[in-house]
């Protein structure tokens, strides 16, 4: 049996390049199934009406820190769905310095059809996976993502934002 050098500074089980790779298989997956082309949502778009389904209205600057997005990047994706009538954006009538971001009935639609192709995606990419250990994997990843020091909470309008 051949020695194992030990490299400094790895630990073995890494899981961001399997979590990054993985990443990869399903955005070539989604890609390749012509969904981008026929219109459909890209990552971070997806993202956005999600939270702004889950949550409701928010005002742009939470959802841009719920987004981990520098503000300029913001008013370009609200742009982009905004112009395919996914959301609404109007001024806060309490404070007219703030855009209300929200999820338009368009994007209501678009947001379940787009659900039910990577759904189809994830069936493809997971497929090693039992329905357990795929609820298991949601659950950790969930975990990880609200543990993350970027991962703001998304705020309804009006309430104060999350602390970091």
């Amino acid at each position: 049996m051949a020695d194992t050098e030990v490299v400094p500074g790895w630990r073995g089980q890494q899981a961001l390049p399997l979590i990054e790779h993985l990443a990869r298989v399903a955005r070539r997956a989604y890609e390749a199934g012509h969904f981008v082309e026929a219109g459909c949502l890209r990552p971070r778009q997806l993202v956005a009406l999600n939270l702004l389904h889950e949550h409701g209205p928010l005002s742009q600057q939470a959802l841009g820190e719920a987004l981990t997005l520098d503000p300029s990047n913001v008013v370009g994706l609200l742009n982009e769905l905004e112009e395919r009538r996914l959301i609404t954006r109007q001024r806060d009538r309490a404070d007219r310095r703030r855009h209300i971001v929200s999820l338009s009935p368009g994007g209501q639609a678009e947001l379940a059809a787009t659900g039910g192709q990577l759904a189809a995606v994830e069936d493809e990419v997971l497929k090693g996976l039992s329905p357990a250990e795929r609820a298991t994997l949601y659950e950790l990843l969930q975990r990880a993502v609200a543990g993350t020091p970027n991962a703001c909470k998304a705020m309804p309008c009006g309430e104060p934002p999350a602390p970091c």
